[in-house]
This record gives C-alpha cells, structure tokens and sequence, in this order.
C-alpha cells in the first residue's frame, strides 16, 4: 500500500495545486439549477445507510438535481469506487475507506471554503472528543483522516482541503433478542464476548466487511479473553493469524449462521429467527422493533465501534457535476436530513440546525437520552419507540466517550483481507 501511495503523492500534489486555485467559492442558494439549463444528474454511490429513497426525493425536490443512487453492500461500494472513480460523482461511506480511495486516486480535494455551516460541524470529527473526557478510540479515528497536507498526506492538522464531508456518524455495536437473551444492563454487562458465546451456537451473524466486521469479533474475542492485543486499531500479522485460528475453529464448529451485507439482510436474519445476536446497525434495530421484534442495541461494557460517514468527490467529476455535488453536500448539513437520519438512531455533525425539524421530545431521545413522552415513529412511519422508553447507551455524548474502536483500514490491511476471505470460506 506504501507503494501504491507513492506512486500517487504527484498527482495528489498537482491536484492540491489546482483546488488551491479560487479557494474563496461563491456560496450559491438551493435550486440554483432551476432557471436555464437542463437539471444537473449526480451518480451516488454508497450503502443502503444513507442512500434512501425518501432522501433522494426530498433533496431533488429542494435542489432541482437528478440523483441516481447505487447502494451495495459496503465491501462491494469500496472497491468498485477504488477501481473506477469514473462511475460515480459522489461517494458515501464510512472513514475508514478513505485511506484506500484516497491513495488509488479515486478521490479529490473538497475545498472547506464551500461548505457553508462548516463552523457548525461540531467537536468529534475536529478534535476526536466530543467531550474533553471523551475516549478517542483506537485505529482511524476520523479527525486524523480529515484534512489535506501540501504533501498529500491526510492529517488532522488544519488546512482548507478536506478528505471528505463529515455528516452521518454513529457508534456500532450488536444486537440481540430478548425474547431469547435476558436483557442486560449497559455498559455493566453487555458485552462483546456474547457474539462468541457458545450459548449462541448456529443464531451468530456478523457483518461481512473485513474493516468492520474484523473489529466485532476482535473485541468479542478478547473480551472473552481469547486474545490480548496490543493496539486493536492496528493489529500485527502474529495477532491476527491467532484471531483468525480461534474464528476459524468457531466457524468450523458451525458457530455463525451467516455473515449479512445490508442493513436489509441483517434484518431478515433476525426476524426469520435464524439467529439472535448479530453484528447490528442501528436502521436495523429501529426496522425490527417497528415490526415488534423485541431487539436490543447494546452499549458494550467494553466500548463501541465507531464510525464516521464521509461524502468524497471523485476525482473524475465533471465541471457542472461538481458545482450540484457541493449543493448536495450543503443540502446535507441544512437541517432536514440530519433530522430525517435522526429518526434512524444516526447522528448528523451539525446537529443544532437539524433540531428545529425534530420535536423537543423527540431530540431529547435520540440526542439527550431522556425518556420518551410518547411513541416514536422511524423513517418508515411505523413505531419503533415506544413511550417511556431510554435510548441504549443514553445521550449522544455518553455513546461517543465510549468508542473502543473507529473502524479502520490497519497498516496490514491486505494481509487482513487474505485472512478474512480464508475465514469466510473455511
């Protein structure tokens, strides 16, 4: 991957080059493609997270944009922005992809100039504390990747060009069936080591992604002190050869009953029954608790997952495409959709502009973790909260000054991948 990031650091020179070019960008209104010409078409690529049909029809509507979403599973999203940066205007994910797209060259600069509520955006993604007692988290923590060196190198050291846009972020955990398992109290004994529970033989699923799903199972094996490390955000080759000893002998053992794509997959695997913990996202949870499956978030005892959307230009983005991707962009941090994504259990970097659009009851659940005074519907319009109930984890800050681990590309990223595919079809 050196090499490969080597090869790159001229372009990434001559590109800094060229966005430092008119840096002080005009900040234009939605619909600024509404008068004269034909609508601008973006082509989104990304997961089922954000690329939501009821998003792309109210950005459209507010924007006058025609937006093609491509959402795939996340594995599939990365290396098809990471082998043709031509097939997509926009990508959206999480950070721990940017290391990749960034040294193959998919991606470019984003000028920190036309972002207009760039001052909003709020401590996480900056600093990597929400609160000054927060824990930054092992691995990627997304600051680190934010902003764009005269070198080409990423950093968190302030600059005008950004990596990515920060918006969507939220901590990850698993979840599990309480009609099945006790319910248990979090961060005192929910626990990452239940996904290797034997209890669970044959009902385990994680998420099929070796720079998310890798982690999961890495802390359920150490909580269950299977494994030591000695940093889990960049594990050696010794390390991760026990891992893969210790999950190999549990599938082989018929531990997992599957290794889920989606956020849709994950939700058939629980409600099918055909298993009762799983590696979870939180549209997931809300889905399944809206179909009345009684599922559970937990706050792992041990920390979460975390992990940061990004918003990327590709690098072979047309002049006019490039203008209503910024509009895009912007459009994101307006207000609407981080209220929209909210209702989903996600978190939107500039959250007080996304409050006018949520009721007060309604943001002391999701960002306060105050009780609800009454039933919550999710995006879909089914209940997925029901009056009284205490979001898992509590409040946005209590969640976030927990993070064990930012999902992350390691430094042995390629030996990973050998290791994961080997488990998988083992």
């Amino acid at each position: 991957m050196n090499n490969l990031y080597n090869s790159v650091n001229k372009q990434r020179r001559d590109i800094l080059k060229t966005a430092a070019v008119g840096s002080i960008a005009t900040v234009l209104p939605f619909s600024t493609f509404a008068i004269g010409k034909s609508r601008p078409k973006l082509r989104i690529l990304g997961t089922h997270v954000t690329l939501q049909e009821d998003l792309r029809k109210k950005a459209m509507e507010d924007l006058s944009i025609d937006l093609v979403f491509e959402p795939k599973g996340s594995a599939a999203v990365l290396q098809k922005a990471s082998m043709a940066p031509d097939s997509f205007d926009l990508y959206e994910q999480w950070s721990n992809s940017i290391n990749v797209l960034w040294r193959s060259g998919s991606i470019k600069p984003i000028n920190k100039s036309r972002i207009r509520h760039w001052d909003e955006i709020n401590s996480l993604t900056k600093t990597g504390r929400i609160t000054p007692q927060a824990k930054i988290g092992a691995g990627d923590a997304p600051y680190k990747l934010l902003h764009i060196q005269t070198d080409g190198t990423l950093s968190d050291n302030d600059t005008n060009q950004l990596s990515y846009l920060p918006y969507v972020h939220n901590v990850d955990s698993f979840g599990y069936n309480t009609s099945v398992i006790k319910k248990g109290i979090p961060y005192e004994t929910e626990s990452w080591g239940w996904l290797l529970d034997e209890k669970y033989r044959g009902k385990v699923a994680v998420v099929n992604a070796p720079t998310i799903g890798l982690f999961d199972l890495a802390l359920s094996a150490q909580a269950r002190g299977l494994i030591t490390f000695e940093n889990i955000g960049s594990m050696t080759t010794l390390e991760l050869d026990k891992l893969f000893e210790i999950l190999i002998r549990y599938k082989q053992q018929g531990h997992f009953s599957g290794f889920w794509t989606s956020v849709p997959e994950s939700v058939r695997f629980m409600k099918s029954k055909r298993v009762v913990i799983e590696s979870m996202f939180s549209p997931a949870v809300s889905s399944l608790n809206g179909q009345n499956v009684p599922v559970t978030f937990a706050a792992p005892k041990e920390g979460y997952r975390g992990w940061h959307g990004v918003m990327c230009l590709s690098s072979q983005i047309a002049k006019r495409q490039e203008s209503a991707a910024y509009e895009y962009m912007n459009w994101w941090l307006s207000g609407w959709a981080g209220a929209f994504i909210a209702r989903q259990g996600y978190y939107i970097s500039n959250p007080n502009r996304s409050k006018q659009f949520l009721t007060a009851n309604e943001y002391d659940y999701w960002y306060n973790g105050k009780a609800t005074l009454e039933d919550l519907t999710g995006t879909d319009g089914k209940v997925s909260v029901k009056k009284g109930d205490v979001r898992s984890g509590g409040s946005y800050e209590k969640r976030f000054e927990n993070v064990a681990v930012w999902n992350t590309v390691m430094p042995t990223y390629e030996y990973t991948l050998e290791k994961w595919y080997e488990f998988l079809s083992s």
